[in-house]
């Protein structure tokens, strides 16, 4: 696709996003579905660190804890030391990348399965951590978490106190939706780059890439801090939302279904985790109607797609271009 294009279809999706959105659910009065809409583009910031590491040929079944982390992180720092939310966001997601890199120095150096298996345990020992720590306020959590404020420059109100706004699930949509946008341009921009070409070369043949003067244990940190990061930033966004964080706000199912949003939409594509997430998140809210079959019926057709298009839904495009 050439840059006018790629320009051209970037253009259309935030319209579609940021505009035709908004106006169809003022005309249709389902306010609710902001919360919906949010948590489905934060959902997929998560996923996207996920599928970083199945691009470095790592199956990463922890993302649950960072996400727990972040949102720990940023709740601490805004409700006991009166740090502006917009300051905790990045701190949240610098705080699980630096805890990634020392999990990870270790761990990364086990074969993909060892790796998966260590990385399932992470989740469930964030929380009892968040269970165990004075600080994290133990099972009761921590609430009446403040809205996020006003960002003003040079007396200018460039982003408005949430807490005075008549509809903050509005504001908090499409700041979601921009985070989105932002992570997976910046996803794309990685895949495509020297570094992504690198990546690319661990996931083919670690070997190999190690004989030709790759530094695969360098590389395998940086796509794990990244991976972090996401995840402590989508998790800072979930606690500002919900105005709370609990230890059982992110558990092992929510680490697994993060690594199905990537399986699901598509291994070899950048955006599958997002178009994994819708699919995954609105298809088990569709067949809740089905009753005490919602689940038989929802791993049955995860494992159908999983057998006949294994390389997710991306891959129905005629003449797709994998990781694009």
């Amino acid at each position: 696709m050439s840059p006018t294009k790629k320009l051209a279809a970037t253009a259309a999706f935030l319209a579609s996003v940021l505009v035709a959105v908004p106006w169809a659910i003022a005309a249709t009065g389902r306010n609710d579905l902001y919360y919906t809409l949010t948590s489905v583009a934060l959902l997929s910031i998560a996923s996207a660190g996920v599928w970083l590491t199945f691009y470095i040929g790592r199956i990463n079944i922890g993302q649950g804890a960072y996400a727990l982390i972040g949102g720990y992180t940023s709740a601490i720092l805004v409700v006991d030391y009166g740090v502006s939310f917009w300051l905790t966001l990045p701190i949240a997601g610098l705080f699980c990348a630096a805890a990634s890199v020392l999990i990870g120095l270790p761990i990364l150096r086990l074969r993909g399965v060892y790796f998966a298996m260590v990385t399932l345990v992470l989740t469930e020992v964030a929380r009892l951590l968040a269970l165990a720590l004075p600080i994290t306020h133990g099972a009761s959590g921590m609430v009446s978490i403040p809205a996020p404020g006003a960002i003003r420059l040079f007396g200018v109100t460039l982003v408005p106190d949430f807490a005075t706004l008549q509809n903050p699930r509005l504001a908090f949509y499409i700041v979601s939706v921009v985070l989105m946008a932002l992570c997976y341009a910046g996803l794309y921009r990685l895949v495509h780059s020297r570094m992504g070409r690198l990546c690319l070369s661990l996931q083919q043949n670690e070997e190999l890439a190690s004989s030709i003067g790759v530094n695969i244990a360098w590389l395998r940190v940086v796509a794990y801090a990244i991976s972090s990061f996401l995840g402590g930033i989508g998790g800072a966004m979930f606690a500002a939302i919900a105005q709370s964080i609990y230890p059982s706000s992110f558990t092992v199912t929510d680490s697994v279904n993060f690594m199905l949003n990537c399986f699901l939409g598509g291994l070899g594509y950048v955006f599958g985790p997002m178009i994994g997430t819708f699919v995954l998140y609105f298809g088990w809210d569709f067949l809740f109607q089905t009753g005490e079959y919602q689940l038989l019926i929802y791993s049955s057709l995860l494992i159908a797609l999983m057998l006949f298009l294994p390389n997710g839904l991306l891959s129905l495009r005629p003449a797709a271009k994998k990781r694009g």
